[in-house]
């Protein structure tokens, strides 16, 4: 993340209401003094007491306003419409939510002697209230049985991803001759709009695109403009000229055919790829592991031992988002024992697991969760 990279800053040097308040009592009586020569004490019903006290916390808030404004003009702290204003600087604007695509077939029960049209925004649906419609006008040709035709949700976001091949089967709309049709590979692609830290990544590396002569950071950048759903990208080139592109989707979620061909097209753009490039895009390899682990909570902790398994199991989740959404990452035991640890557990034992070094081109897969509580132990 942008914001572990750099140290953090304070407009008003992290002054606190208390050290405000402090300071105007100490100056109201320095003052008092000087002119008088004699002290001001200042209990705290005193109303001039009080009057400070409600004047700082006035200029404390006009701090903290003058704080955030200053902080909103760098990239580590910025968010919301600041954000969107900061990125603009360099050209980049966030990404919108995005439908997501699948490929549909059309099929006939028997050749015909002449072609049977596929119009432009024919809906197919799974039954349940998503609709994917063609994005293009397809036939099959006469003498043909079938046809495809890419397709995309009629609902932009997420809510299109992850349906399987064959799960789009209930054509909508009325189409002579076709008896069948459905969606030959997993719908993918669908995104919500760009959050704010996906889009200080692309802001941050938005100097690699400056240079189309191929290099790893310009290939990562624009791999990642093709959907904001896109996490990891790792580029690698073992033979000149030829460049070898593989990335998932957030969460570890490996991409599916259609937005691998999303990111194959935004790649192949004769403004991105240099004309000596064999771009080749692909999902990576995938590793799956196992967990199978047993925990113990110590003696004195034992009146806490539900609040202690709530937090085991957010810690295994964790563990879990971190191993899956970093392709090349190690399969690292110790860091699920790490948070469990720090989750109140006294001792833990992992049978799965065990350390795995993955290659630059795989990625690692949960698969079977298994988490029991062994009991209380003496500490």
């Amino acid at each position: 993340m942008i914001a572990d990279s750099f140290p953090d800053i304070s407009f008003i040097d992290d002054a606190t209401v208390d050290e405000v308040l402090t300071g105007m009592i100490n100056d109201y009586q320095e003052k008092y003094r000087e002119i008088t020569g004699k002290e001001a004490p200042l209990a705290k019903a005193n109303p001039y007491r009080l009057i400070m006290y409600a004047c700082t916390m006035q200029i404390y808030q006009a701090m903290q306003y003058a704080d955030y404004a200053g902080k909103m003009s760098f990239l580590t702290y910025a968010r919301g419409e600041f954000l969107d204003n900061l990125a603009a600087l360099r050209g980049v604007r966030r990404m919108e939510n995005a439908a997501a695509a699948t490929i549909l077939q059309f099929s006939i029960a028997n050749p015909i002697e002449s072609a049977v049209s596929i119009p432009a925004g024919c809906r197919v649906t799974n039954g349940n209230g998503i609709y994917f419609a063609t994005d293009e006008y397809a036939e099959i040709s006469a003498g043909g049985t079938s046809v495809t035709v890419p397709a995309t949700c009629t609902a932009a976001g997420v809510v299109g991803n992850g349906f399987a091949a064959g799960e789009f089967s209930v054509l909508v709309n009325t189409l002579p001759y076709i008896i069948s049709v459905t969606n030959t590979v997993a719908t993918y692609g669908g995104a919500d709009r760009e959050d704010d830290e996906s889009l200080k990544e692309r802001v941050y590396s938005y100097p690699n695109s400056y240079s189309t002569a191929g290099p790893i950071g310009a290939y990562e950048y624009y791999a990642k403009t093709a959907s904001s759903g896109i996490g990891d990208v790792v580029v690698r080139s073992d033979v000149p000229g030829e460049v070898d592109v593989c990335f998932i989707c957030d969460n570890g979620e490996i991409p599916g055919e259609a937005l691998i061909k999303k990111v194959k097209d935004c790649l192949d753009d004769r403004s991105v790829r240099p004309l000596t490039d064999k771009v080749t895009v692909r999902a990576p390899a995938v590793m799956e592991y196992d967990i199978r682990m047993i925990y113990y909570i110590p003696f004195s902790s034992r009146s806490a031992v539900a609040s202690i398994q709530a937090n085991v199991d957010t810690a295994v989740s964790i563990y879990n988002t971190w191993q899956t959404e970093r392709i090349g990452r190690d399969i690292n035991p110790s860091y699920l024992i790490q948070r469990v640890m720090e989750a109140g557990a006294k001792r833990v034992v992992v049978e799965s697991p065990v350390f795995t070094v993955l290659d630059e081109s795989t990625v690692a897969k949960t698969g079977t969760v298994t988490v029991d509580f062994g009991g209380v132990e003496d500490d």
